[in-house]
């Protein structure tokens, strides 16, 4: 599901994990939490989950959410 060049960035103090996710890849609908409007298959976006998360790697990821590129962009 994941895929391109991870990265980590910084928001309001906190470190997150950012992949993007190409149009091909993207298989699902998910509701954007900067726009709360939906990411329909077929539309490249980003999944960002926490990158210091307490409880590991495997937790942070479960937690990721799904942003229009646009809306993690000026967040």
């Amino acid at each position: 599901m994941l895929e391109g060049a991870r990265r980590t960035e910084q928001r309001g103090g906190v470190a997150w994990t950012v992949q993007p996710i190409s149009a091909a890849r993207a298989q699902k609908p998910y509701s954007c939490p900067g726009c709360a409007r939906s990411i329909q298959p077929g539309i490249a976006h980003v999944a960002v989950w926490r990158a210091d998360f307490v409880l590991g790697d495997a937790q942070a990821l479960d937690g990721r959410r799904h942003w229009h590129t646009h809306c993690w962009r000026i967040v």
